[in-house]
């Protein structure tokens, strides 16, 4: 774009760049960027994708009790070349050391070396982090120079890559024409990538590095369930672009999965961001309440093939994150198919560390639930009783959430009963892909009322059946489930 064209393009990219100032970012164009420590974004040449002295101004700011030789450490493992790596796979290690801290060696006094863990990122306070959208950003690679439309940086860390098109150009050719392109030409914009938008200002779509066409999704809305949908490069940025919103995002929303079929990475939906928010949030608001009330988190309503599974594994992981306590998570189903469907989500993302935590009978299910395991998979059929008598007690730790899908359809009577009788102080959560009928009194006994709710009309809508998260990667094989292109 040549500045001070007017064009369609900047009938799209101004409005945005205003929107993301209302939002509190800072904005710099790069068009006619000069390069050194005093030039436009203080670097050195185009091919650097970090902007190193707003990255170094943040790690010291965020870590006052450091020193600067420990910055510097901290600087060199986030900003590393990763050329030999695939993008996505160094997508993973960027992606951990912003979430997780980087662990640097510190020289003591007397010359040993002990090991310090720094923030990149202030996760819980927005305005401790340097929000900076910088429009016009030229990128070389050794072969090639690209000049993106917009990229937002946290903390001089590109995360949000946005590429424009005209009002009148169908959306498509942005992945078409241009983002694949940037794919192969510039790879090294998307290793610290956290998700892409793709926006001709009426038509927007959501993705990952390596999603196809056919996993680019839209967000519809901002701020709940309830409100009325609507398709719109401003919706995309106020629902995820404000400053809160986006460190969730990077932070609680993004999964990594090593499957059959090869690697993936996993952003959570529309749906399933507002469904879990909602599931926690309820969470929250219950911890003064009564305990016979505490335990009921609610009802999450997604229709079937919209990602329940995955909404389970981003609540659990937001949970574990933030709040406080030993939490242990028991995964409930009603038929063998689920059971193991469930089990393998979680083990491809990397979050089950421990093996044979897959009740394979009653007694099995039991020993399980006596000891001290982050999660445990069962049959709800497994809560039997002989005779029918009152399940024991298994345990009465009040840290423990059993997350059920479905599990109602099945001898729900007794069975959700045992469950409450193993685990009396435990919480429950259900899931289910239809709606409550007004006889299910005893569903609502156990879980209380509707926490989420993503109906079947809705999910048609949004053409999120079956195809719940947006996923990275390129095919090596067919996958057994709907996935895009995947690495190995």
């Amino acid at each position: 774009m040549t500045p001070g064209r007017y064009s369609e393009d900047e009938l799209v990219e101004q409005p945005a760049i205003a929107l993301f100032k209302e939002l509190g970012w800072a904005h710099i164009s790069a068009y006619h960027e000069s390069h050194g420590p005093n030039g436009t974004l203080g670097r050195d040449n185009r091919s650097e994708v970090f902007l190193v002295q707003r990255l170094r101004a943040a790690i010291a700011r965020l870590n006052p009790r450091t020193s600067p030789e420990a910055v510097e450490h901290a600087i060199q493992e986030v900003t590393k070349p990763r050329a030999a790596m695939h993008y996505a796979r160094a997508n993973v290690e960027i992606h951990a050391l912003l979430r997780d801290r980087v662990e640097v060696s510190v020289r003591q006094p007397d010359g040993t070396s002990l090991p310090e863990r720094l923030n990149v990122i202030d996760w819980e306070n927005p305005e401790n982090n340097d929000f900076l959208l910088v429009s016009q950003f030229w990128i070389h690679s050794d072969l090639y120079k690209r000049r993106a439309d917009l990229v937002a940086f946290i903390n001089g860390i590109p995360l949000v890559f946005i590429e424009l098109k005209a009002s009148h150009k169908n959306l498509k050719h942005a992945y078409d024409d241009n983002l694949t392109d940037y794919r192969d030409t510039i790879p090294n914009i998307f290793a610290p990538n956290g998700f892409i938008i793709l926006s001709n200002g009426v038509a927007s779509k959501v993705g990952t590095i390596t999603s196809s066409w056919d996993y680019f999704s839209e967000w519809k809305k901002i701020n709940s369930e309830g409100e009325r949908g609507v398709v719109s490069l401003e919706t995309v940025i106020r629902g995820m672009c404000a400053k809160q919103r986006l460190l969730d995002l990077i932070e609680n929303f993004i999964v990594f999965q090593d499957r059959p079929g090869g690697f993936v990475k996993l952003l959570a939906r529309n749906h399933q961001y507002l469904g879990v928010n909602n599931a926690v949030a309820r969470m929250r608001e219950l911890q003064d309440a009564p305990r016979e009330e505490r335990g009921k988190l609610g009802v999450f309503w997604h229709t079937q093939g919209s990602g329940k599974t995955l909404s389970m594994l981003f609540f659990s992981r937001k949970v574990l994150r933030r709040q406080p306590g030993n939490w242990s998570f028991v995964i409930v189903t009603d038929r063998e198919d689920l059971d193991a469907q469930a089990h393998k989500e979680f083990l491809w993302s990397g979050v089950l560390t421990e093996e044979h935590v897959r009740a394979d009978s009653t007694a099995h299910l039991r020993r399980l639930l006596g000891e001290d395991h982050r999660y445990v998979f069962t049959l709800i059929q497994k809560f039997r009783t002989e005779k029918g008598e009152v399940h024991p007690v298994l345990s009465d730790r009040d840290d423990v959430i059993v997350i059920t899908d479905e599990a109602h359809r099945t001898q729900y009577d007794v069975l959700a009963l045992n469950m409450r009788n193993a685990l009396p102080n435990a919480g429950f959560l259900g899931f289910t892909g239809t709606p409550l009928i007004a006889g299910e009194e005893l569903t609502r006994e156990v879980f209380g009322e509707y926490v989420s709710i993503y109906n079947f009309t809705s999910s048609t809508e949004d053409h999120a059946t079956a195809r719940s998260t947006t996923r990275t990667g390129y095919r090596r094989s067919r996958s057994p489930t709907p996935t895009s292109a995947t690495i190995s």
